[in-house]
């Protein structure tokens, strides 16, 4: 199985973090399975290939061109341990590849970037464009407030309690893929995760 990591590139964050999803990149490849993600070599994106990489994972890192044409900074550095890197000519189209080569994904703490990469199989599968596993991996509470963001659109009206089912909110890693490992993708009926009444 493809599992794909989507997380922080920041390398000034709490160790705790590192630590802990160094720690998921090992045990995705010490239960067999091959981690995909967006080839940085900081932050938690370098954390799951180091862990991947020292239990002998494959990893499939996949980035676009500017990241190396440009002047990134630490943060844009490539991991180079790679068994397959994958360059892409936009970020839109390096998602694309990630979302397509992965058969689960995992959400580990973030910024922008992986709020986008978050929404947007989160969105995709309410569409029905992929029934894949989704794991928000939720370490020392950290998203804690976009889940109360999430609570208020569904007071509000604004997305469907049943949306919820979409994705698993796990705090330990053996949780997560245990729940990635037994998944059964579940029927979808997308008029039910939507509010289309009156034209909504």
């Amino acid at each position: 199985m493809e599992i794909c990591v989507f997380g922080a590139s920041s390398s000034v964050i709490d160790r705790t973090y590192i630590d802990r999803v160094e720690r998921l990149g090992r045990k995705i490849a010490e239960r067999g399975h091959g981690l995909v993600y967006g080839a940085g070599a900081s932050g938690l994106m370098g954390a799951a290939a180091r862990g991947a990489y020292s239990a002998g994972g494959s990893i499939t890192g996949v980035v676009p061109d500017f990241f190396e044409s440009e002047d990134m900074g630490v943060d844009g550095r490539i991991f180079n341990k790679c068994t397959e890197l994958i360059k892409t000519g936009s970020m839109r189209e390096r998602k694309r590849i990630m979302e397509d080569k992965a058969d689960a994904f995992i959400i580990v703490p973030g910024g922008i970037g992986t709020f986008e990469e978050f929404f947007e199989v989160f969105t995709l599968k309410q569409l029905e464009r992929h029934n894949k596993a989704i794991v928000i991996l939720n370490i020392n509470g950290y998203y804690d407030a976009m889940f109360k963001m999430l609570d208020e659109a569904v007071k509000r009206k604004f997305m469907r309690e049943a949306c919820r089912l979409l994705y698993e909110v796990c705090v330990d890693e053996d949780e997560a893929l245990d729940y990635i490992e037994n998944y059964k993708a579940m029927k979808i009926n997308v008029f039910e995760m939507k509010n289309i009444e009156n034209g909504e």
